[in-house]
């Protein structure tokens, strides 16, 4: 399988990387899971969350609200009593909580349970190696140390081989054979499916917090597809190929970012980002409606032309190999969010 490598670098958190971090925190998660059946006072909150420190769990319910996940308000306008609610915003990163810890649950040493050491570990190098655009280098092709100093230029050398290592000690990437000078990483699949968690925390940061968190560039988008595309499993008798295109708005302009993916007999034969203007079969659409055919499943928002079946077959491929859960949740939280 071929694809472009990058060209370019990435500086700062990218799209999603912020809400991970936020959720990278297990006290968070606990608060949002304990205000899910309903708003609780303060006492009540750092009971169930283990007895934190007060201060610790003033921290956390404080920057909780910050992003407006949760609010404050007074039991029946009664004085003196406070209780915290999970607001829509909270509810939607309360299920961006649940696909970040069915990810760790399916780490290739073992589950890592929400807040030990390998967790924290495990997310700061998904975040780490998505924002500095190393898993969009190497989702392309193995690189050694050596050629990611040479595509990413925004990182000493140092910088990148502490990163590297975080990632290869936590089962992201790889040693892939060698055949010449350094030894070449590749990317495992439990690195790919990380795709779901990011691209779960781009929709909250694009729908709650839109002008606060960096919107996803053409690096982001290809970055998950050329993650995502290798787990798709396909029929054997299904070959064609097909352009799978987000489209991308910012300074007055719109472009197309993705890739173009070539099956042969349900294999994938090929896929680079070099995308044509005019391709026979096509899956294209802006980026909300792809959040939505991928996250809970195709569902007419995108616009397939050419092979329909071909590119509905790879929609809902995607949806199955990172989200095939994803139903359940969102029934679960759309059950809490009526009571």
């Amino acid at each position: 399988m071929t694809a472009n490598t990058v060209n370019g670098s990435g500086n700062g958190a990218r799209s999603g990387a912020q809400t991970l971090t936020l959720l990278s925190r297990p006290l968070n998660c606990l608060i949002l899971r304990s205000l899910a059946d309903g708003p609780k006072q303060q006492a009540t909150l750092r009971r169930q969350a283990g007895s934190p420190a007060q201060t610790t769990l003033r921290a956390q319910l404080k920057r909780l609200a910050e992003v407006g996940a949760i609010v404050k308000h007074r039991r029946n306008r009664f004085p003196g009593v406070l209780e915290y609610e999970l607001t829509a915003s909270g509810r939607d990163l309360l299920f961006v909580a649940t696909v970040l810890e069915r990810w760790l649950s399916r780490a290739p040493e073992g589950p890592l349970p929400f807040g030990s050491n390998a967790a924290k570990a495990a997310i700061k190098a998904l975040v780490e190696g998505w924002s500095t655009s190393m898993l969009r280098a190497l989702a392309a092709r193995p690189l050694s140390l050596t050629e990611l100093d040479s595509v990413i230029g925004s990182l000493s050398y140092p910088a990148l081989e502490r990163r590297l290592g975080a990632m290869r000690l936590s089962g992201q990437v790889e040693a892939c054979p060698a055949n010449g000078r350094g030894t070449p990483y590749g990317v495992t699949n439990w690195v790919r499916s990380g795709v779901a968690p990011l691209i779960a925390a781009v929709r909250w940061e694009q729908r709650h917090q839109p002008g606060e968190s960096p919107p996803p560039t053409s690096i982001d988008v290809e970055a998950a597809f050329l993650l995502a595309v290798p787990l798709l499993r396909c029929p054997d008798d299904l070959t064609g190929a097909c352009q799978m295109a987000v489209v991308i708005s910012g300074k007055g302009k719109q472009r197309l970012a993705g890739i173009a993916i070539e099956i042969v007999n349900g294999r994938i034969a090929a896929c680079s980002t070099r995308l044509r203007m005019h391709p026979d079969t096509s899956a294209a659409g802006p980026l909300c409606a792809w959040l939505s055919a991928v996250i809970d499943a195709p569902s007419g928002e995108l616009n397939l032309s050419g092979d329909r079946p071909l590119a509905h077959a790879l929609l809902t491929g995607l949806h199955e190999v990172l989200f095939e859960n994803a139903l359940d949740v969102n029934e679960v939280i759309g059950k809490d969010r009526s009571n």
